[in-house]
């Protein structure tokens, strides 16, 4: 019973780290795709305003999956790390750079600086969900086992490949319904429009990649076919695309907070389908919940230390999203942090 708990636990943290972490991957695919350094001048200040104030507290989400993964299931722990560590390790690389490049480029003044550490920041907003969406792919195929060694077949397969694609199709959906509602709030009213369609776009390009994997989902993953074509799996999916269209409607009618949060349902639902269609096995079609799950008291501590950071981090969690999304917090300024000017700067 209680490693049946700590894996729904997994499954919602994936979820809440998706949704999170899934808009500012967004914001960086946008950041990318805005253009050259006059045409994406005005979207970048968006995104470098809107994102600052709390893109370091949706990282974590991702520690706590990897907690509950080598505490609770050690087992699987090994078995995805071992067969995956390459798409992992590029993940991580892509995390490191990406907020490196993040934090290195408000600060700096010197134009042909502020591009690099710009396209280090967009490019690895675009290839981490990318791996680990192919990471989750690898799983959901079953070509993940205890003993699996490392090859390129584990992640580089048709599963994998659109896992990746319709992570990075979704946090740019995310990321552009979360813009417009940052724009109006910026007071950026030419902006609300721009990033409106291009949510539009990316909820598009979702719906196609969606329907592509369908027949890949068939033919590669059959357990998770069968799982996201019946019982609970199905009725999270239907109620994904539901959400997805509520979000696309209510930005029609401007209703931007709304909106967000029919975006956030739309990813999180989609998760849950996952997790509902794969279950009871976390490794299919090898390894399920209970033979993964670690010891009992393991677990039983896992659940209480969990219990526990809900109750102290979830509502400091959740103030923090609250003060941003109300314009409460702002990110520090060059006057702020004293930045001073270099030999060379608009260079």
């Amino acid at each position: 019973m209680m490693a049946d708990v700590i894996a729904w636990l997994l499954v919602i943290v994936i979820a809440a780290y998706a949704c999170a972490g899934g808009t500012d991957y967004g914001a960086g695919f946008w950041d990318l795709t805005a253009g050259g350094a006059e045409r994406g001048k005005r979207p970048r200040w968006l995104i470098d305003h809107a994102m600052a104030p709390v893109w370091e507290v949706n990282n974590v989400w991702l520690i706590f999956v990897l907690i509950i993964m080598w505490t609770g299931f050690p087992v699987m722990f090994q078995a995805v790390f071992e067969a995956l560590w390459l798409p992992l390790a590029l993940a991580a690389v892509g995390q490191v750079l990406r907020g490196a490049g993040f934090a290195l480029r408000k600060p700096t003044r010197r134009i042909a600086q502020r591009r690099v550490y710009g396209a280090v920041f967009a490019i690895s907003s675009l290839l981490t969900p990318f791996f680990l969406g192919s990471v989750l792919g690898g799983v959901a195929s079953g070509r993940v086992a205890v003993g699996t060694e490392a090859s390129a077949d584990a992640w580089a397969n048709p599963t994998s490949l659109m896992a990746g694609l319709l992570a990075v199709a979704a946090t740019a959906f995310l990321g552009a319904v979360f813009l417009c509602s940052d724009a109006r709030r910026f007071g950026a009213d030419d902006l609300v429009g721009y990033f409106r369609l291009r949510a539009w776009t990316a909820f598009a390009a979702l719906v196609v990649l969606a329907l592509v994997a369908l027949p890949v989902t068939r033919d590669d993953a059959r357990y998770v076919w069968d799982g996201l074509t019946s019982g609970l799996g199905l009725l999270m999916a239907l109620l994904a695309g539901v959400c997805g269209l509520a979000a696309v409607l209510l930005l029609a009618r401007r209703m931007y907070g709304w909106s967000r949060c029919s975006a956030v349902a739309t990813v999180a639902l989609a998760v849950l389908a996952w997790g509902f269609a794969q279950r009871p096995y976390l490794l299919p079609t090898t390894l399920t919940v209970s033979e993964a799950a670690g010891a009992a008291h393991s677990l039983r501590w896992l659940g209480i230390v969990t219990l526990i950071a809900v109750v102290l981090v979830g509502p400091a969690l959740v103030l923090v999203y609250r003060l941003d999304t109300m314009g409460r917090l702002e990110p520090l300024t060059d006057t702020d942090t004293s930045a001073a000017g270099l030999p060379g700067d608009d260079q």
